[in-house]
């Protein structure tokens, strides 16, 4: 299901969207507007080096040829990023597109809590939020999974999960359906070898052989 959402009369926002990777026939899509400079992307490296002595901050090493030596007790783990995104009904309202006119940007914020629940896979590709189906549980369970999730914007498609919606309503319809709202989604990056993730790898070292080159050249350094 894709749901256009936007009102550019005050400010431009660049699209982007979230989309199930999931072998389903209709598998959920959100396109959304949102300012990139909005994006917070976080990576973490945790040192372990036990009680060992002479080994804080990391492992000995005496060389180049030695320094991996060094990182025997690090661990990095994968990277999380947050974007805010903009939900808003307002061009569709003055198009006068009765859906907007009745239910807002409602139905946006139901699929981004939809992208988020547990769901139970079923024959021929049918799936159920978990929520749904038999019990109260609502924690995953063996046969319930959460969503992959392909964030695209620009050039960058990366698989993820999402790990926290929040969803601030700025504005509401005479039927407290609200039409303009702020949703800040933290995504965390599935860095597996999965075929989207492997070339965001190959992108990423691309561009940061481009960048290495031209300081490289700034400063005078060997190959300028």
């Amino acid at each position: 299901m894709t749901i256009p959402t936007g009102d550019h009369a005050r400010i431009q926002y660049q699209h982007g969207a979230l989309i199930e990777y999931a072998d389903v026939p209709e598998p959920l899509e959100l396109h959304f507007e949102f300012n990139p400079t909005t994006i917070n992307r976080t990576r973490s490296v945790t040192i372990r080096t036990g009680a060992a002595p002479g080994t804080l901050g990391g492992y000995d090493f005496e060389n180049e040829a030695q320094a991996v030596r060094a990182s025997q007790g690090v661990t990095v783990s994968a990277e999380t990023f947050t974007v805010k995104i903009l939900l808003d009904a307002t061009d569709r309202m003055n198009a006068s597109d009765p859906d907007a006119e009745k239910y807002g940007v409602q139905p946006e914020i139901d699929l981004l809590r939809s992208l988020v629940e547990p769901k139970a896979q079923g024959p021929g590709g049918v799936r159920t939020l978990a929520a749904l189906g038999e019990g109260d549980e609502r924690a995953f369970t063996r046969h319930q999974y959460a969503s992959v999730l392909v964030f695209r914007w620009g050039e960058n498609e990366l698989p993820v999960f999402m790990t926290q919606a929040q969803i601030e309503v700025k504005e509401f319809l005479p039927n407290l359906n609200p039409y303009r709202a702020e949703a800040t989604l933290t995504l965390q990056i599935i860095e597996s070898r999965n075929p989207l993730y492997q070339e965001e790898l190959k992108r990423q070292f691309a561009s940061a052989a481009v960048a290495a080159t031209a300081s490289r050249r700034a400063a005078g350094g060997p190959g300028s």
